[in-house]
Order: C-alpha cells, then structure tokens, then sequence
C-alpha cells in the first residue's frame, strides 16, 4: 500500500478473510468511515451480515446493508442458487500440481455476474457523495487465478473507469493484491484483525461447511501459517 496517509474511506465488507484484513491493514492508513455488506441472495447472507455488524462494532466504523435483489434474481449460479450444488474441494484439488480446469470450473459455478463492478461503483457512489477518497476492497494475488476480477488489471481498468464516472476521481485501494492466503493470514496476525469474527464459507451454517473452494483454500492458509484459525476458537470447534 502507498506511504502517503488517505482521509477517508470506504471499505467493501463480506465478512470474509480477505475483506477483513484489508479493512484491519487499511487503517494504518486512512480512517475506514463506513463498510457496505452487500445481499444479493448468496447462501451466506445472513451470516455474513451478522459478521459485519461484528466486525464494524470492533472497529467502530459505520455499517450499512445494501440488498441488491434484482441481482439475486438474475443470477443462476450455485452462490445463490439453492437448486444447484457449490461444488465440494479439498486440498489436493488446489494445489500447485492440481489440473487448473478445477478450480476454474468451481469459479464459474459461484460466480455472480459482474458483481464487483456493481459493487465497486455503489461504494464509489458513496464515497463521492461523502467526500471520501477511496474504496477499500480484499483483492488478492491468489483469487485473482481463477477471478480477474480480483485481478491488479482489473484495478487499474476500473480506476480508470472511476475517474471518469466520478467527479472527484475516487480510487479503489486493495491492500492484500501481492498476497496469496498464507500472506493474508500472516497479515492479519500482525495488524490484529479480528478474524474470530471473519466468515468465508459459502454456505451460512452454524458451522462453516469445510469443502467448499473458499474454506479449503481459508484452511490450507492458515495450516501453512502454523496457525489456529480464530475463527474455529471462537466458535469452540475443532476443524478437520
């Protein structure tokens, strides 16, 4: 992230690892005014507005809830649609030596269409009626693989797209974009996020599922890390 410090932001909040730390990092830098959770009728909802609350009650920074039904409606993918499975990983699937047409075809089965330009420009929509400068989002080098839309191009295309669509040129800012998930875990340890908070399944259980692609890949990163997932201590589980 660039030295020089930032007024204001706002932060796209899932819940999530990588959205969490990002808002954890990015306050070194900037001060976080507000996050924005969105619904658009993903099986984690629920439990990734419950999260949130969480989350900014810890930091003390704003929350608001955006339902973006219309988009739930329009999307036929296991994210969101209950009629067809997410499907189920494990760790030999994402590997390095693993055929990359798995985790390819798991991305195209939760992927929502165009849902971080949506998201993206909402926040954006917010931060310049707001005065703000930025918008602070958990793109990742790991992510970024499978979904160009985590992706450092597709950062700068949208930057670019800003700049012109906002009067005051607001900026996304992605703190986590060099790190895979081991990094991020890293991270979060070292700036203190408050990960027993954090939810990254797709699903919105009372425990998180474990075989979905994002719990794999949440599992393996903190396996690598040496480290206990906060997460699992809060909840009194034991994770297998």
């Amino acid at each position: 992230m660039e030295d020089n410090i930032i007024n204001a932001s706002i932060a796209l909040l899932s819940s999530g690892l990588d959205s969490v730390t990002a808002v954890s990092l990015a306050r070194e830098h900037t001060e976080v005014k507000l996050a924005l959770v969105f619904d658009y009728g993903q099986r984690s909802a629920k439990r990734e507005i419950e999260c949130s609350k969480k989350i900014c009650e810890h930091f003390g920074i704003g929350l608001q809830v955006i339902d973006l039904g219309w988009l739930a409606g329009i999307t036929k993918t296991s994210l969101v649609n209950t009629e067809s499975d997410v499907p189920a990983m494990s760790l030999d699937k994402i590997s390095g030596d693993a055929d990359p047409s798995i985790t390819l075809e798991s991305a195209k089965s939760v992927w929502v269409p165009n849902r971080n330009g949506v998201l993206i420009n909402i926040a954006a929509s917010f931060a310049e009626s707001m005065g703000y400068e930025n918008v602070i989002v958990g793109f990742n080098r790991e992510e970024a693989v499978t979904f160009p839309d985590n992706s450092s191009d597709f950062i700068g295309a949208i930057n670019g797209s800003l700049s012109y669509s906002t009067l005051t040129g607001v900026k996304v800012i992605a703190p986590l974009i060099s790190l895979d998930k081991k990094g991020i875990v890293l991270k979060a340890m070292e700036v203190r996020a408050p990960l027993e908070y954090s939810w990254s399944c797709y699903h919105g259980g009372d425990l998180p599922c474990g075989v979905c692609e994002s719990c794999v890949r949440r599992k393996r990163a903190f396996d690598e890390a040496g480290i206990t997932d906060p997460l699992f201590v809060r909840l009194g589980a034991i994770q297998e």
